[in-house]
């Protein structure tokens, strides 16, 4: 199942106005993470619902994700979305994922239409990493490469393989769809940004699980006009970690070297 299948919905019933049941093989076992479905995917289908009862005009301005347990592969779940709040500028909602009656997914999203201000500060900010001509980064090895990785190619330029025990704990390279979708929209690129393993993972010395716990994208408007097949740029960077859990920041260009999104995470590791 494509990227645009799961995020076009159309294993979803609209079965009330805010309300979704995914039935079906729901997200398939291609999409895997582990024991749980990929983290991008999950949180971009319930970003699809929620944007489903958002006025026109109003724009993706932050995402804030917790994956609070396990999405089951090929197991009917619903999605409900609820309104907290719709001012003159600023809409914000929240949005459910349910399976057998447990929350497994929780996501709150801010929309906000442009207004006019004096106030602008340009983000100049840039990389100078070359644009590569094919993906270059994990190989599928069993058992050990998650899944969901075969519909990515990710191109590392900096940074090691997971379980290598690199000294280091960045992450720089490029990253896009291996079957170009339609379009790329805000909720592609939700799904697109998870893609990159947690940056600590290289430091292990053997393979052990990670998973995110909270993630927070801010969206950075207006985008430039961008096609299904380009590259966007990645930089990730530790900036702590301790007590089992790692603290990450990553920046996300696109193909004109304007920054489109800031990435944060909480990252729960099991070494």
């Amino acid at each position: 199942m494509t990227v645009d299948e799961l995020l076009n919905l159309p294993p979803l019933s609209q079965t009330s106005d805010n309300h979704w049941q995914v039935d079906g093989l729901a997200i398939p076992k291609d999409w895997a993470q582990g024991r749980t479905a990929y983290g991008g995917i999950s949180a971009g289908m319930v970003f699809s619902a929620i944007q489903q009862q958002v006025e026109d005009g109003r724009v993706l301005r932050s995402l804030t994700t917790n994956f609070v347990g396990p999405l089951a592969l090929e197991t009917p779940f619903s999605i409900e979305v609820r309104l907290l709040r719709q001012g003159k500028s600023v809409s914000q909602y929240v949005a459910e994922a349910k399976q057998d009656g447990k929350v497994c997914v929780f996501v709150q999203a801010c929309f906000g239409v442009a207004r006019k201000s004096g106030i602008k500060v340009e983000n100049n900010e840039r990389h100078e990493m070359p644009i590569p001509k094919k993906g270059k980064f994990i190989p599928q090895i069993p058992k050990v490469t998650p899944k969901f990785l075969r519909h990515f190619d990710l191109s590392i330029d900096k940074g090691g393989l997971p379980f290598t025990r690199k000294k280091g704990s960045e992450y720089h390279g490029f990253m896009r769809f291996k079957q170009p979708p339609e379009k790329i929209t805000d909720a592609h690129i939700v799904s697109m940004i998870d893609s990159w393993p947690p940056t600590v993972l290289q430091m292990m010395k053997l393979p052990a699980p990670a998973s995110t716990v909270s993630w927070n994208i801010e969206f950075i408007h207006p985008h430039n006009p961008v096609l299904p097949t380009d590259w966007f740029a990645y930089q990730a960077s530790t900036r702590q970690a301790a007590d089992g859990y790692g603290h990450t920041e990553a920046t996300i260009w696109d193909k004109h070297n304007e920054v489109i999104a800031i990435s944060r995470q909480t990252v729960a590791i099991f070494d």
